[in-house]
């Protein structure tokens, strides 16, 4: 779909065109953001909607910044939330599945939330580069062009994003 000045997002054949090209870039954009699928999936569709209703105002040539943008914006409101959540469930001691017992479910659990934090802790632009190479298989200038950074600067932060992985795992048993 090429932008067209005679094109309008609010024709449901051209928002439909739009939302089956770019959904499925924004909902991994916002799974690398913050590590849960049903969270990247229920803020990609927030946005389309919020899109949706303001489309008389959106013009097709800045329909994508504005998505992408309100997107955005709900993922720190999302960010925000997760924190709130994760202090809770800290302060809760949701310790039953341990009764389960085998060793093994301990150190399952042990080593996911190990790789859930170090991946968390990582720099958001270095995150968001290793995630798009590792789990979409995208190539470094494909990821370039979306983060419009060069692709040396894409290099640079999943080497980082690499290095801050294998230290937290270096000494791990």
């Amino acid at each position: 779909m090429t932008p067209n000045k005679d094109k309008d997002i609010c024709e449901e054949i051209i928002f439909s065109e739009f939302f089956n090209k770019h959904a499925k870039s924004l909902r991994n954009f916002l799974f690398y953001k913050f590590g849960n699928a049903s969270q990247a999936e229920d803020f990609t569709q927030e946005a389309f909607i919020k899109l949706w209703q303001n489309c008389a105002n959106v013009p097709i040539e800045k329909a994508k910044s504005y998505l992408y943008t309100i997107a955005s914006n709900l993922s720190l409101n999302g960010i925000a939330h997760e924190k709130v959540v994760l202090n809770y469930e800290k302060k809760s001691g949701a310790n039953d599945k341990f009764n389960e017992n085998p060793e093994f479910i301990l150190e399952e659990k042990e080593f996911k939330e190990k790789l859930i934090k170090a991946i968390e802790n990582i720099n958001e632009t270095q995150r968001i580069a290793f995630l798009m190479h590792r789990i979409d298989g995208k190539k470094y200038t494909e990821i370039a062009e979306e983060l419009n950074i060069s692709v040396k600067a894409v290099e640079k932060r999943i080497h980082l994003a690499l290095l801050e992985l294998r230290k937290e795992f270096k000494n791990f048993k």
